[in-house]
């Protein structure tokens, strides 16, 4: 299993973040833990200023704006 982070406040980007990596994990077959983490304390621990972010089994890798299909299916494909 995938445990993917959508960090950031709950903005309509960021909840649209979450919601386009849920389908596309749900349509590739890939079985994820999504969070939706809004805890500053917790945003600030990935020196992030810049929201929505995507954190990846602990690990930063997209910060600032939705992500891209290509990106998720990219962040999925090696679970598929």
């Amino acid at each position: 299993m995938l445990n993917i982070k959508v960090l950031g406040s709950g903005c309509t980007k960021c909840t649209k973040t979450a919601e386009s990596i849920a389908a596309i994990a749900k349509e590739k077959g890939v079985t994820i833990a999504l969070v939706k983490e809004t805890n500053p304390e917790i945003i600030m621990e990935y020196q992030v200023m810049s929201t929505p972010a995507v954190v990846v089994d602990g690990k930063l890798v997209h910060w600032g704006s939705i992500p891209h299909r290509d990106m998720i299916e990219f962040w999925l494909g090696s679970h598929a």
